[in-house]
C-alpha cells in the first residue's frame, strides 16, 4: 500500500471520484453484489459454479453472511481519529492491515493469468498472500512476482508423505514465511453446483501446477507410484469416461495444462498419468494430531492449522504447539449447515486466550466484516471469494482495486467507529441484534 496508512480511505475516495470527473469509473464494481454480478458474467458456467458454489443446499455460506448481519457496530464519537492505524503483528510479523489473500484453487478458471496475477497484485498493494496448494502456477512464480511482501504456503497432506515434504521444502526455498495446514478437505464437501456439470478441474489438469512441477511428484510418475499399493494399477480400476468429443477435448486440456503445453505432450501419456497419480494421492481422510509431529519434523516455519471451528480442537491444536489457526469452514464448500464461521470465532479465540494468532475466513465481503472479525477475536481476516471476482472481470488490477476497496472500507469503518488503530477493535464496539 503505497498510500499513508492514516488515510487510505479517504485516498480511495478521492482516487475514484477524481477519474469519475474525466468520465473513468473504477475497473470493478465496488458494491459487493454488482462485483459477484460481473464476475459471474465475465466467467464461463463451469469456472461460475466452481468459485462461487457451495456445499449441498448452501446454507453454510448463508449463514456465513447472516452471522455477520446478527452483529452491529456501535460508533464512538468525538475521539480525534484523523491519525489510523490499521497494522498488526502476526507471527513476530508486522503487516500493513489485518488483511491476507487466501488460498484459492485453480484460478485458470477465472483468468488466464491466475494466480500469478494475483500474486502481483499482492506485491504491489503489500498485502500478504497465501499460495493455493491446488494452484494453477508454481510456487516459485508467484514468490519471484511479489517481492518482499509475505507470503505463506497451504499445505495439503496427500497420501505420499515425500510429496508432502517436498512441498514444505519449496515453500521455504521460495521464501514462504509460514505453512497453512488445512484440514477440513480430507474429501470433497458435496457440491450439487459442479456435480450437476460433471466437473472437477483437477482431473482436466487444471489447479494442480504445485505437483506437476514437483521433483518427488514428477519422479513418483516415472516410478509408477501408487499410493493404494505402491505400483500403478496395484489396485482396484477405477470407472473410465466413455468415449466421444467431450473425453478428447478434457485430454487435450490435461496436455493443455502440463509442463510444456499442447504442441509438446500432444504425443505423451505423461499429462494423463499426472492427473491420474494427483487423483489417487491428493486427500488423506486418516489425518490425525499424531501427524503433526511429523510436519514440524520437515520445517521449522510457524504451522496454522485452518478449518478450526471448534474450541476444543483450538486447545488441542495449542497443546501440540500449533503457532496459529484459521477459523473457516472453507468458505461454505465443505458440509452444508455447518456453523457459521464467524459464529464459531469467538470460542475459539477464547480457547487459546491470546496465547496464538487466530485469524478468520469465511464470508469476509468487505471492510465492515473486517472489523467485526477482529472485534469479535481475530487477529487479522483472510479475503477469498470477492478478489477472485476482482480476478475474473480485470485479471491483476481487478483484484487490486478490491483489495483497496477493502482496505479502504475498514480504514473509514475504523475511524467512523472511533477506533484510531485495530487494538482498539474490540468486542465492546459491536452489539448483537
Amino acid at each position: 500500500m503505497s498510500k499513508s496508512h492514516s488515510d487510505i480511505g479517504r485516498s480511495r475516495q478521492r482516487d475514484i471520484n477524481t477519474a469519475g470527473l474525466g468520465g473513468r469509473r473504477p475497473a470493478v464494481p465496488v458494491g459487493q453484489a454488482a462485483l459477484a454480478q460481473a464476475a459471474q458474467a465475465a466467467m464461463s458456467p463451469e469456472a461460475w459454479a466452481y468459485i462461487a458454489g457451495g456445499a449441498g443446499r448452501e446454507a453454510t455460506m448463508d449463514g456465513n453472511q447472516a452471522a455477520f448481519d446478527r452483529w452491529q457496530i456501535v460508533p464512538r464519537v468525538l475521539r480525534n481519529v484523523e491519525q489510523r492505524d490499521p497494522s498488526v503483528e502476526i507471527l513476530g510479523q508486522r503487516f500493513p492491515s489485518p488483511l491476507l489473500l487466501c488460498p484459492v484453487g485453480v484460478l485458470a478458471m477465472a483468468h488466464r493469468e491466475a494466480d500469478l496475477a494475483v500474486a502481483r497484485a499482492a506485491g504491489a498493494m503489500g498485502v500478504p498472500y497465501i499460495l493455493s496448494n491446488q494452484a494453477s502456477v508454481p510456487m516459485e512464480q508467484c514468490a519471484a512476482a511479489m517481492g518482499d511482501t509475505p507470503r505463506w504456503f497451504q499445505l495439503y497432506w496427500s497420501k505420499s508423505n515425500e510429496v508432502v515434504a517436498s512441498f514444505v521444502r519449496r515453500a521455504e526455498a521460495c521464501g514462504c514465511s509460514a505453512i497453512v495446514l488445512t484440514l477440513d478437505t480430507t474429501m470433497l464437501g458435496w457440491r450439487p453446483r459442479d456435480l450437476d456439470l460433471g466437473l472437477l478441474p483437477f482431473l482436466h489438469g487444471q489447479g494442480i501446477a504445485q505437483y506437476t512441477s514437483d521433483p518427488v511428484f514428477r519422479a513418483q510418475l516415472q516410478e509408477g507410484w501408487n499410493a493404494a499399493a505402491g505400483r500403478v494399477g496395484a489396485g482396484a480400476p477405477g470407472p473410465k469416461p466413455p468415449l466421444n468429443l467431450a473425453t478428447i477435448a478434457a485430454a487435450l486440456e490435461q496436455k493443455a495444462s502440463y509442463p510444456g503445453g499442447l504442441l509438446k505432450n500432444l504425443m505423451s501419456g505423461e499429462p494423463r498419468a499426472a492427473v491420474q497419480h494427483f487423483a489417487a494421492i491428493f486427500s488423506r481422510p486418516s489425518l490425525q494430531w499424531d501427524d503433526l509431529k511429523l510436519l514440524r519434523q520437515y520445517t521449522k516455519l510457524p504451522i496454522l492449522l485452518k478449518g478450526v471451528l471448534h474450541p476444543a480442537d483450538a486447545r488441542k491444536a495449542f497443546e501440540c504447539g500449533v503457532d496459529g489457526l484459521i477459523v473457516s469452514n472453507h468458505g461454505g464448500r465443505q458440509i452444508d449447515g455447518a456453523i457459521a464461521s464467524l459464529d464459531a470465532l469467538p470460542a475459539v479465540a477464547e480457547a487459546v486466550n491470546g496465547k496464538i494468532p487466530v485469524l478468520f475466513d469465511s464470508g469476509i465481503r468487505g471492510g465492515a466484516d473486517v472489523f467485526k472479525a477482529l472485534a469479535l477475536g481475530a487477529t487479522a481476516v483472510c479475503l477469498g471469494r470477492p478478489y477472485v471476482y476482482g480476478l475474473a472481470i480485470a485479471g491483476q488490477r481487478g483484484v487490486e482495486e478490491v483489495i483497496a476497496n477493502v482496505l479502504a472500507e475498514f480504514d473509514l469503518t475504523l475511524g467512523l467507529a472511533g477506533c484510531t488503530s485495530s487494538r482498539e477493535v474490540t468486542r465492546e464496539c459491536l452489539v448483537k441484534k
